[in-house]
């Protein structure tokens, strides 16, 4: 069974084509990589919850073997901010650009 590496090269004028720029790029994969870390966080604590006691036992620390298979299982999940790239350069994201506020600057400013 072959593993996916964790780093991957990317040419990064082929990722740049959608926004024309490089931040830009990278602020749309960091937020999509934010929202898909805080959904998979979420569904970790809600599959958690359903285990949480307020007696801590030492017997049932060694014998809730389904916990720590629900951890591990996230633990394997891909990182969010390999998927985010992914669903970027793959065209699966939408984006928009905020409308740029027009700057005023006054005329007299050696005053």
């Amino acid at each position: 069974m072959a593993s996916q590496p964790s780093l991957i090269t990317r040419d990064i004028a082929h990722m740049i084509k959608p926004t024309g720029n490089v931040y830009e790029t990278i602020v749309v994969i960091s937020k999509r990589a934010r929202q898909i870390s805080s959904r998979t966080r979420e569904e970790l604590s809600n599959k958690l919850s359903d285990f949480a006691s307020t007696v801590d036992n030492l017997e049932e620390v060694f014998e809730n073997r389904e916990q720590i298979e629900i951890s591990k299982y996230y633990e394997r999940l891909p990182k969010a901010s390999t998927l985010a790239t992914d669903e970027f350069l793959e065209g699966k994201l939408n984006f928009t650009r905020p409308e740029a506020e027009e700057v005023i600057v006054p005329d007299n400013l050696d005053d």
